[in-house]
C-alpha cells in the first residue's frame, strides 16, 4: 500500500487494532458457548467409534446415533441407581463419625497422641498452638456473612452447572448425528488436488480422539471397579465414595490415578475411621496399579490412539489445565497428538522432499 496521507494511514491502522480488541472481547463473551461446543464436540468423536461399529452392522446412521446415546444414558444411570444410595449412605456415616469425633471432648489430645505417634519428628505443640491463636483472631460474624454468600453463589454455580451439561448433552447428540455432513463440509473448502490427503490425515485425527476418550473412560472404569473391590476387602472407610474418586480422577490423564490414589491413602490415615496398616496397603497396592496401567492395561486400550511422547503429554496437560481447567487437560492429549500426527505425516515428509 502506498502511503499517501498519514491520516489515511493512521485511520486504518486505528481500524484494526479497533477490529483486533472487538475480535477478542467477542471471543471473551462467547467463552462460555465456546466451551460448550467443544466439550460436545469432543465427546462427540468419543461416541462415533461406537456409532461406525453399528453402521458397519447394517444399521441405519439415525438409529445407530440413538442406540448409542441410549445405552450410554443407561448405563450412566444405572451406575448412579446402583453407586449413588450406597454413595449418600457412606456420606452420612463419615459425618457421623466425624461429628462423633468431634463431640468428644478429648478429641484434640487424642489427635496430638496419633499425630505424634505417625510423624515423630513433628512438632505438634506448636502447631496447635499456631491453630489456636488464628483461631482466636477470626471475625466469626463476617464469616458467617461470607458464608452464607457463598452459599448462595455455590448454588447459582450448581444450577449454571446443570445447565451447562444439559446443553452439552443436546450439542453432543446433534454433533454424533450430523459428524459425516460436517466432515463433508469441510473436505469441500479444501483444494480438490489436497483434498485426499486432507481427508486422510482428517479421519486419523477424529479417529485417534474417539478412540482416546473410549480408551480414558475405560481406564477409570478399571481403576474404580478394582479399588472398589480391594477397598471393600482390606476395611478401607467408605469403599463406595473412594472406588468413585478413583474412577473420576483416572479421567484426568498423566496425573489422575496418581492423585486420587494419594487422596485414598490419605483417607485411609483418617483417625477413627482407618489406620496406618490399611493406608501402607493400599499405598503398596496403587503403587502396583500403577505400574500394571502404564506397562500393560493402558498400552493396549491406547493402541488404536495415536501416541506421543511423555514430556510432551506434560506440557499439553499444564498448558490445557491453565488455560480451561480440567477439561483443558482432558482435551489437551489429543490435540497434541493431533498436531503430533500432522508434523510426523505432513511436516517431516516435507522437508526431507527439499
Amino acid at each position: 500500500m502506498k502511503i499517501q496521507s498519514p491520516f489515511r494511514t493512521a485511520f486504518l491502522a486505528t481500524l484494526g487494532v479497533g477490529l483486533g480488541l472487538l475480535l477478542i472481547s467477542s471471543v471473551q463473551s462467547l467463552s462460555s458457548i465456546l466451551l460448550y461446543v467443544g466439550t460436545a464436540l469432543f465427546l462427540a468423536l468419543g461416541l462415533e467409534p461406537m456409532v461406525s461399529w453399528l453402521v458397519r452392522h447394517r444399521l441405519p446412521r439415525w438409529s445407530a446415533v440413538l442406540v448409542t446415546i441410549l445405552i450410554l444414558l443407561a448405563v450412566f444411570a444405572g451406575v448412579m441407581l446402583m453407586i449413588l444410595p450406597i454413595i449418600i449412605d457412606q456420606i452420612s456415616q463419615f459425618v457421623a463419625a466425624v461429628t462423633r469425633i468431634f463431640q468428644n471432648p478429648s478429641w484434640p489430645d487424642e489427635l496430638k497422641d496419633w499425630l505424634t505417634s505417625v510423624f515423630p519428628t513433628l512438632r505438634v505443640d506448636d502447631i496447635f498452638a499456631y491453630i489456636e491463636e488464628w483461631l482466636a483472631g477470626l471475625d466469626f460474624a463476617s464469616i458467617g456473612g461470607s458464608i452464607g454468600g457463598s452459599v448462595i453463589v455455590l448454588g447459582a454455580s450448581i444450577a449454571a452447572g446443570l445447565f451447562g451439561a444439559f446443553i452439552v448433552l443436546i450439542l453432543t447428540i446433534y454433533f454424533t448425528a450430523s459428524i459425516p455432513s460436517l466432515k463433508k463440509a469441510v473436505y469441500q473448502v479444501v483444494p480438490a488436488s489436497r483434498r485426499s490427503r486432507f481427508v486422510d490425515l482428517s479421519e486419523q485425527i477424529t479417529d485417534s480422539v474417539g478412540y482416546y476418550v473410549i480408551g480414558q473412560v475405560t481406564l477409570g472404569l478399571i481403576n474404580g471397579t478394582l479399588s472398589a473391590i480391594f477397598l471393600s476387602i482390606i476395611g478401607a472407610p467408605f469403599p463406595a465414595v473412594l472406588a468413585v474418586v478413583a474412577l473420576l480422577f483416572s479421567l484426568i490423564p498423566l496425573v489422575g490415578t496418581l492423585t486420587g490414589s494419594t487422596i485414598i491413602v490419605l483417607a485411609c490415615l483418617i483417625p477413627g475411621l482407618g489406620s496406618p496398616t490399611t493406608a501402607l496397603i493400599a499405598a503398596i497396592y496403587y503403587l502396583i496399579y500403577m505400574q500394571v496401567e502404564a506397562y500393560v492395561i493402558s498400552p493396549r486400550i491406547m493402541s488404536r490412539a495415536v501416541r506421543i511422547p511423555g514430556a510432551v503429554v506434560v506440557v499439553a496437560a499444564l498448558a490445557g489445565g491453565a488455560l480451561l481447567g480440567l477439561l483443558g487437560a482432558l482435551i489437551a492429549i489429543p490435540v497434541a497428538a493431533s498436531i503430533m500426527l500432522i508434523y510426523r505425516e505432513v511436516l517431516i515428509p516435507r522437508q526431507n522432499d527439499r
